[in-house]
């Protein structure tokens, strides 16, 4: 029997420096190629507005475009943020995926609007009013997505959608989506790889307050974390550069496309920490560091699922990172939470 946890990919369709959002689609596909071939469990896709460095706003259109080049691998939303859309219509959506690719699709739904005022207006959104109906907007979704009930008929269906039963998953970096999750006894992803700050305390509240439902007889709690793996240390740094060159641009609001890496990098002192706070879930170096600091997260934090995040500026680089990391997924012991 096989006990090793399971790694999944998160996917941005970064768009880096000196390339264009088509290159950046080509190394979608082949990083989901790449994925099923390694024996990968799933590949996501966010959804984010008018960041130049990540092309995946149209998520569900991206992953019809994936699917279509894999065979086996699943493929979903980290996430679908909600608040921008109808339950209605994101039902139909992910029943049509569901449809021509059956048990190969997940949702993920998360409440942020994935971007700025800016995107709130252009989407033309009430953020307010929608974040606070998210509750009540991801239970109509998941009735949508359910067998219909002929005594108790929707006023609305969703053609297609209705009875596929996606897969929902609830995503979040804060408290409310752990005890979501746990009221609607769904599975939980907390996106530690950016925001790592309350990863504890979502992963206790949520396994404390679980609910077993339909859905999911006990807690399922899957971890976001950003991975370079090199043959060497100094190499695998290399590459991380660019992550960080991201974050320091994050923090001092001076956004772009994903970064080439560069050697030596020096962080601002005045932001040195953050930063760090931020990549505090990461991993990198060798294939041997990479499998003591999963071990570590595992022993801490006992995830069900590493769902593994390698922004890397380099399509190859982060094919092999990919290979090397699958190659200590043995290595780390899955143990379950009583």
């Amino acid at each position: 029997m096989d006990m090793s946890i399971p790694f999944s990919i998160l996917d941005l369709a970064r768009v880096t420096e000196g390339s264009n959002i088509a290159q950046s689609f080509k190394d979608c596909v082949s990083t989901a190629r790449s994925a099923e071939r390694l024996g990968y469990n799933r590949v996501w896709y966010a959804e984010h507005h008018n960041m130049a460095s990540v092309a995946s706003s149209a998520t569900s259109v991206l992953i019809a475009h994936i699917a279509a080049q894999t065979s086996s691998i699943r493929l979903g939303a980290g996430g679908i943020m909600l608040p921008n859309h109808s339950p209605l219509t994101i039902a139909e959506q992910f029943g049509t995926l569901a449809t021509l690719h059956p048990d190969r699709i997940d949702l993920g739904l998360g409440r942020a609007p994935g971007g700025d005022r800016n995107v709130i207006r252009a989407l033309r959104k009430d953020s307010t009013l929608s974040a606070n109906q998210f509750p009540q907007d991801v239970v109509e979704l998941m009735q949508l997505l359910a067998n219909r009930d002929e005594n108790a008929p929707l006023p609305v269906r969703a053609i297609p959608g209705e009875g596929t039963e996606v897969p929902v998953w609830i995503l979040g970096s804060s408290l409310f989506g752990a005890q979501l999750a746990a009221h609607l006894g769904l599975p939980y992803a907390f996106a530690s790889h950016f925001a790592p700050q309350h990863l504890f305390d979502a992963a206790d509240i949520y396994r404390r307050d679980f609910k077993p439902s339909k859905y999911l007889e006990r807690p399922y709690f899957m971890m976001a974390c950003s991975v370079f793996a090199a043959d060497t240390e100094t190499e695998a740094r290399f590459h991380f550069s660019s992550l960080v060159q991201s974050f320091v641009g994050m923090v001092t609001n001076k956004r772009g496309l994903v970064p080439a890496p560069v050697e030596d990098l020096k962080v601002p002192p005045q932001i040195a920490s953050h930063v760090e706070s931020m990549l505090a879930a990461s991993c990198v170096g060798t294939p041997d560091q990479v499998a003591t600091r999963l071990s570590s997260f595992q022993e801490q934090l006992q995830p069900d699922e590493y769902i593994i995040s390698m922004p890397f500026y380099d399509q190859a680089a982060r094919e092999k990172s990919m290979e090397l990391t699958m190659g200590v997924q043995s290595r780390i012991a899955l143990q379950k939470v009583a």
